[in-house]
């Protein structure tokens, strides 16, 4: 069932990495709660979904039970009336009714089955719950301290001189930004000096073949 693929990731899903790997710990954590309380509330439906089929699987077994027990007392009865024939097809009856209820009762301990796995999954997805919403507070005071310290120690670095190396390193790539554009604009003039030349050689060819035909045509 994709609800209980859904509740599997919530269960395995470790709080811990979610709050170091989220942008914003506080709307995370309560995100996951709150998905968490959603999908408790889907598989409480589900529990009492899956318990009610059980009890309709359960109460159509008897009653397929009952009806072969009643087709092999006619066929009983039949055959104490010597009536061989009517006998045969009570037979085939009781038969009928034993492979549904065969059917039936494998359909009981597959719904059971089910009923046993939500459950289960239904505490779990609780207990989850119940570990997110006492840690949240502690996460997330957790994470704030490590954004402090972070904080401090880019300040230290910048107090060490990092800060001066970068401003550096901003400073040549600008350098070599502006040499680049130089170049390229270099580039573009030397392109359209011999653009105009190729087409003035154009214009040249052009007038010659105008004279030569203007003398062939007299």
């Amino acid at each position: 069932m994709a609800l209980l693929e859904r509740v599997s990731t919530l269960i395995r899903a470790n709080l811990n990495d979610l709050i170091d790997k989220a942008e914003d710990p506080e709307k995370m954590i309560k995100q996951v709660i709150l998905d968490m309380q959603n999908q408790l509330l889907q598989v409480k439906t589900q529990v009492a979904i899956a318990i009610a089929d059980q009890h309709v699987l359960d109460k159509k077994h008897k009653e397929t039970e009952e009806k072969v027990a009643e087709w092999v007392r006619k066929a009983e009865m039949a055959v104490d009336k010597k009536q061989d024939d009517l006998a045969r097809v009570a037979l085939e009856r009781s038969v009928s009714y034993r492979q549904m209820a065969a059917s039936f009762q494998q359909q009981v301990a597959d719904q059971k089955a089910q009923v046993e796995n939500l459950k289960s999954a239904l505490q779990k997805l609780a207990q989850k719950l119940a570990e997110a919403q006492a840690k949240k507070d502690v996460l997330i005071a957790q994470h704030r301290r490590a954004r402090s310290t972070g904080k401090a120690n880019d300040a230290q670095s910048a107090s060490a001189g990092q800060s001066a190396a970068d401003t550096f390193d901003r400073m040549k790539e600008k350098v070599r930004h502006s040499e680049a554009f130089s170049q390229a604009k270099a580039d573009l003039i030397k392109d359209d000096v011999e653009e105009q030349l190729v087409s003035l050689e154009k214009q040249d060819q052009i007038e010659k073949m105008l004279a030569d035909m203007k003398a062939k045509r007299g």
